[in-house]
């Protein structure tokens, strides 16, 4: 085990209401060394919240985020910055995550000179063999700005700056929705090859589920703050066990027409986080619900090896809406 998340909280006031917002409730979890744990859910489910959370940015309210033996959430000041070193993180836009006036070689360079990392030709020879690893030039690298690369050249960029320090984990938030199709399956080849080379350990966090599939060994669905679904990535996706997991398997686009979408109906919109519902958070759009589910929280437990589900009424057996190749 790399990471182990226990019962992690992050609110947020709204204004002087007396109110919160419930980002994320409680959720526990391990991302074991080598592995990539896949994050899915709808927008505002805290999947991003979550990121940010286990690098203390910002601090959750409470639970404990430990990183390779070390306490994170025990630590302050210049002990958190230095330990913040093996975790690094990209995010989901590229281009705004790098400074507009700077040369792309000195962006990347920048972590290794804060931290005297080597001398002055080593940092070179550093930053020259880690744009090559992404497919940046380092000559051209020396002479632009970002402004001057595409946007799938920038998130190469910041996988790049990522890598410079040697992380043990990288947070990847959502490194692909910017981008086209095309660069999108670059991206994530490029990332398969840096994690075999660099021995790293990924959190993947995402809304495509195709995309999450092909990169994850374990998917945990998120919704409203919780998590209702883990399982390896094949046996979530061959038979999920939540309905809303199944309500987001049957929502992805099939580009063929002769293939059979078993759709899953679902009225209405995510409750607001604010005042999430008790009971089920799923309890108003679940065609399942039953008056357990609104009075009474799902604790999430194994259904077979490995498969954890929150529900009081998951689907043993039931196969996916749609076959993901």
């Amino acid at each position: 085990m790399l990471l182990r998340v226990e019962n992690l909280l992050v609110e947020f006031p709204v204004g002087r209401t007396g109110l919160k917002v419930n980002a994320v409730s409680g959720i526990s979890f391990d991302v074991l060394r080598g592995e990539t744990l896949g994050i899915v859910g709808e927008s505002g489910c805290g999947k991003s919240t979550t990121g940010r959370a286990i690098m203390q940015l910002p601090p959750p309210n409470s639970g404990r985020v430990i990183f390779d033996g070390q306490e994170l959430t025990a630590m302050h000041g210049s002990e958190m910055r230095e330990a913040r070193t093996n975790i690094q993180m990209i995010f989901q836009d590229p281009i705004s995550s790098l400074n507009p006036r700077r040369k792309v070689r000195d962006i990347v360079m920048e972590p290794l000179t804060i931290w005297k990392r080597g001398s002055k030709s080593e940092r070179a020879t550093r930053v020259d063999k880690v744009l090559e690893d992404v497919g940046i030039d380092p000559q051209r690298a020396a002479e632009s700005q970002p402004h001057q690369f595409s946007g799938g050249q920038c998130q190469r960029i910041s996988i790049a700056r990522s890598l410079v320090l040697d992380p043990k984990l990288i947070i990847c938030d959502e490194p692909v929705s910017a981008l086209d199709v095309s660069v999108q399956a670059q991206v994530l080849n490029l990332l398969e090859d840096l994690k075999k080379e660099y021995g790293l350990t990924l959190i993947f966090i995402a809304h495509d589920l195709a995309v999450v599939k092909n990169i994850s060994d374990r998917v945990a669905v998120m919704y409203l703050g919780k998590i209702c679904e883990v399982a390896p990535s094949d046996d979530l996706y061959a038979r999920p066990a939540h309905p809303y997991t199944q309500l987001l398997l049957s929502s992805i686009p099939v580009p063929d027409p002769t293939v059979e979408v078993n759709h899953v109906i679902s009225d209405g919109e995510p409750p607001s986080p604010v005042l999430p519902p008790p009971g089920c958070r799923f309890n108003t759009r679940c065609p399942a619900a039953s008056d357990r589910c609104r009075s009474e929280e799902p604790q999430i437990r194994e259904l077979n090896d490995n498969h954890f589900v929150a529900c009081h009424h998951p689907a043993w057996d039931a196969q996916s809406p749609v076959a993901i190749s």
